[in-house]
């Protein structure tokens, strides 16, 4: 399953419906999750720990001054061909806003 969190603070509920495996897409502001020192890194921590694939839009992080080389380790910074690509992948798409 793909989830599309664009929520601007990431929760702990919605950390807990995602599924170990399951690929993962920061947007909009829930990017800064993703920002080395944040304190939304455990809950992205806890998700990469269970196996989830954890992605933050290229472009969204350079709009909010994130460079790639500041991301939690584990998150992957993607653009839009390869975001395209994970909605080809996962055929269910839940969206988090």
């Amino acid at each position: 399953m793909l989830h599309l969190i664009a929520e601007s603070t990431l929760t702990q509920a919605l950390v807990e419906r995602i599924a170990g495996g399951d690929d993962v897409v920061l947007q909009a502001g829930t990017v800064w999750a993703a920002f080395a020192g944040h304190r939304d890194n455990a809950k992205l921590s806890g998700l990469l720990a269970k196996g989830c694939h954890v992605y933050a839009l290229s472009d969204v992080l350079a709009m909010n001054g994130i460079g790639h080389q500041q991301l939690l380790p584990g998150v992957v910074p993607i653009d839009y061909a390869q975001f395209v690509g994970l909605t080809v992948k996962n055929p269910v798409i839940h969206t988090w806003c």
